[in-house]
């Protein structure tokens, strides 16, 4: 005799139930992820970007359409800003990659125990503040002979030097306040590359009687080619965007010597309240990026397998 049930017709479910079922909480939970970063960058950007068409007031805006971009091509500061910038980038990133690769390989050569003391050693900085460092350097380069790199220099007989307030060391000195930091994260992520190449490889070109720099040049190196890639990626949109050392050390001086495109947006917006020139100088070193960006990706990973 049949139930009730099985005498109940059989209900197929439609398609749109079905994906909810199956799919519904996944997209719930990434729903929230997803309005923030639609309120708070891709409303913003948009916002921008109109904002860089336009004079803009926040009780009257007017549409003046390519005017700012016209301003930017005109003016001085902003080429001079955009050479600051290309100056310090090329200056520091490459010296970057190239220290941060030697601490990393030497580091690799140690036992577990002193690997771990110096990667926390050389990442402590990149913990600390932009704010708290920049204001030990500052006390570095004091141009007083109390300032500790004065004394260095002292010690052979040279004259103190103001390091941040001539043209002609003011941007070097910011140069050289990178060389000494922030290598932590990419000796961390170098080391963790190093580890994951096969010992298999060299134990293969040890049969073959490949010398050191063989092993180095035909396995160690261009297996560390997306990590080398990434640190020159990364490096590169951060150098364009360096402002906190700018502002606090220097603040663009002297004589502009030291201002960069990002802290020349920030006093365009927020000394001089020109809200639209600031948005289409953004725009220009968002593109500016992008395209430094796609390059490096372009010739830099064309004989990298992943």
């Amino acid at each position: 005799m049949q139930t009730s049930a099985s005498m109940a017709p059989n209900r197929k479910r439609s398609p749109v139930s079905r994906f909810w079922k199956d799919y519904g909480w996944a997209y719930l939970f990434i729903l929230a992820p997803i309005l923030l970063f639609l309120v708070f960058t891709l409303y913003p950007v948009f916002t921008a970007l109109v904002m860089s068409f336009q004079q803009y007031n926040i009780l009257n805006s007017s549409w003046i359409g390519l005017d700012n971009y016209e301003r930017l091509v005109k003016d001085e500061i902003f080429w001079k800003s955009m050479k600051n910038t290309a100056i310090f980038t090329l200056g520091t990133v490459p010296i970057n990659i190239i220290i941060t690769f030697v601490l990393s390989f030497f580091i690799f050569q140690m036992k577990s125990t002193w690997q771990t003391f110096f990667k926390a050693t050389l990442y402590l900085p990149t913990v600390a503040s932009g704010v708290t460092i920049s204001i030990v350097w500052l006390a570095i380069f004091d141009p007083t002979d109390s300032g500790l790199l004065n004394r260095f220099i002292g010690l052979f007989g040279l004259d103190p030097v103001i390091w941040l307030g001539q043209t002609g060391t003011a941007l070097f000195s910011l140069m050289l306040m990178n060389w000494l930091g922030s290598h932590g994260a990419g000796i961390i992520l170098y080391l963790a590359a190093m580890g994951g190449i096969p010992k298999s490889l060299y134990e293969a070109a040890d049969i073959d009687h490949a010398s050191g720099w063989t092993k180095f040049s035909r396995i160690t190196w261009p297996l560390l080619k997306p990590t080398t890639l990434y640190l020159l990626v990364t490096g590169v949109i951060t150098s364009f965007q360096v402002f906190i050392s700018v502002y606090l050390m220097t603040q663009g001086g002297p004589n502009f010597a030291t201002t960069t495109i990002a802290y020349l947006i920030y006093e365009t917006a927020f000394k001089f309240y020109e809200f639209g020139l600031a948005s289409a100088q953004s725009f220009v070193l968002a593109i500016m990026i992008i395209i430094i960006s796609v390059i490096q990706f372009k010739y830099f990973s064309s004989d990298i397998e992943y």
